[in-house]
């Protein structure tokens, strides 16, 4: 077995990019502080075709040499939009039919792996602030409340690493859909 060269992977140019039909998903970030993590949601929202980013209150924008260091020119691809409100932009949202999916540790929560996906539904994935999580009124105006199982002493994952888990899981959910 041969490791591939990036000139073999075939992906696609920023302009293929900006062409190509994406994946019902809307990701919004309600007040993420870190640079870095902001940056990585950007390369995972490229890496799975994602309709737009919302990046949201105390969250920064590009360009941003930190953002930029992890993005790696994803700011460049994704679409994103500054809203400072979030409540807002989750009612906006809702009311053009967007599925509210806060992913977050909460009452009645569906755990991801008992997630249904259902054809024709764009979502939006709401990624909460590093230590206090999405604000409660944000939880309260979601469809659903979304937590990712975990088995180990943490009680949560880096916001990073639970939009690759969730973008990827609703990702597989909504292609599985298609064939």
């Amino acid at each position: 077995m041969r490791k591939l060269k990036n000139s073999e992977l075939d992906r696609l140019s920023v302009d293929g990019f900006k062409q190509a039909n994406k994946t019902p998903i809307i990701v919004v970030l309600d007040n993420i502080r870190s640079l870095n993590n902001i940056g990585s949601v950007f390369r995972t929202s490229d890496a799975f075709l994602v309709e737009k980013i919302y990046l949201c209150g105390i969250t920064a924008t590009p360009p941003h040499k930190d953002i930029h260091k992890t993005a790696l020119g994803s700011t460049d691809t994704v679409i994103w939009e500054h809203v400072e409100n979030t409540v807002e932009l989750i009612e906006k949202l809702k009311a053009e039919n967007v599925k509210i999916c806060a992913i977050e540790q909460a009452e009645n929560a569906t755990m991801l792996n008992d997630f249904k996906a259902e054809a024709d539904t764009t979502y939006a994935l709401v990624f909460g602030n590093e230590v206090k999580g999405v604000a409660q009124d944000v939880v309260s105006k979601s469809d659903v409340v979304i937590e990712i199982p975990q088995f180990g002493t943490k009680h949560s994952l880096n916001i990073s690493v639970s939009c690759g888990v969730v973008v990827w899981d609703l990702f597989s959910k909504l292609n599985t859909l298609k064939a």
